[in-house]
């Protein structure tokens, strides 16, 4: 069997501001950016550029 990494990356998704739809799926170093991220990207739902945040919880 592997052994699971020992690395501060964690899977994160991104969620669209304006709709709440999940689009992305992304890695962070919890260590270099504490914080949480925002992205302006794509949203197929709403078809414009809109604020997309982290959220805490996959989808």
């Amino acid at each position: 069997m592997a052994k699971a990494k020992k690395t501060p990356r964690i899977l994160i998704a991104l969620l669209c501001s304006k709709c709440g739809a999940q689009n992305y799926l992304t890695e962070k170093n919890k260590t270099n950016t504490p914080d949480k991220l925002k992205f302006m990207k794509y949203c197929n739902w709403c078809k414009e550029r809109t604020e997309h945040k982290e959220s805490a919880k996959l989808k």
